[in-house]
């Protein structure tokens, strides 16, 4: 590996994931980033692995793989999910523990991996939040739930990191993401979607903050979201 900056993207997966790659590949980053699946969509440039990410054992062997365990990246960023929609009483046991261990276990095993590797240089590490972070909405019970999880741990890291040279941050997308798959589900017009190149520029810009003006939380939703 070069001596470029690094990004590393844990949940690159379609649509978000790929802006992200995108986005920071065209800002001269070497991307790397782990994913459930191959993905398709990104470019040939940038380093996929497939790991299950709530594996311990399965994410220190990947990161060896790509030295990370040697050099931290300069940016962090925390994107994977299981999204279930079910009423409460249909919600399997199976389905909330998995929401668990996609959301907030995998954020929990790559924190302790990464974060004290760049608290040496210092970085920036963004966690992915949504509407379901700080409203449990019916039918979300197992999301919302690993949600919830998710934006503790990150209060949590932050408190211990940002004294160290870590910008720890929590991005709340308040809104339905435009991807296909969205689209099908939700049925919605686009300009009441994020648009995943706009959200990724605020995870950019979000990396650009002074030491003096961190930003832990920001929330980011269309002109068309009620709120």
């Amino acid at each position: 590996m070069g001596q470029e900056k690094i990004v590393f993207i844990g949940g690159m997966g379609e649509g978000l994931g790929t802006a992200l790659a995108h986005y920071f590949l065209a800002k001269d980053y070497q991307v790397i980033g782990f994913n459930r699946s191959v993905n398709n969509k990104v470019r040939k440039e940038i380093l996929q692995m497939n790991v299950d990410l709530s594996d311990q054992n399965q994410v220190r062997e990947a990161l060896a793989q790509t030295q990370l365990a040697l050099r931290a990246p300069d940016v962090f960023i925390h994107n994977a999910a299981e999204l279930v929609i079910a009423p409460f009483q249909e919600t399997t046991v199976e389905q909330f523990e998995q929401c668990w261990k996609a959301i907030a276990l995998s954020a929990f095993i790559l924190s302790k991996e990464l974060l004290p590797l760049m608290a040496v240089k210092g970085g920036t590490a963004i966690f992915t939040g949504a509407t379901a972070s700080i409203r449990g909405g019916n039918n979300f019970s197992a999301f919302s739930s690993a949600k919830f999880a998710l934006r503790g741990l990150v209060q949590s890291l932050a408190r211990q990191y940002q004294n160290l040279g870590v910008h720890v941050a929590h991005v709340l997308v308040d809104g339905i993401i435009n991807t296909e798959r969205s689209r099908e589900l939700h049925r919605l017009p686009v300009e009441k979607m994020l648009d995943p190149q706009h959200i990724a520029e605020c995870y950019w810009q979000l990396c650009q903050q002074p030491e003096s003006t961190w930003t832990h939380e920001l929330d980011i939703r269309p002109s068309t979201e009620k709120f």
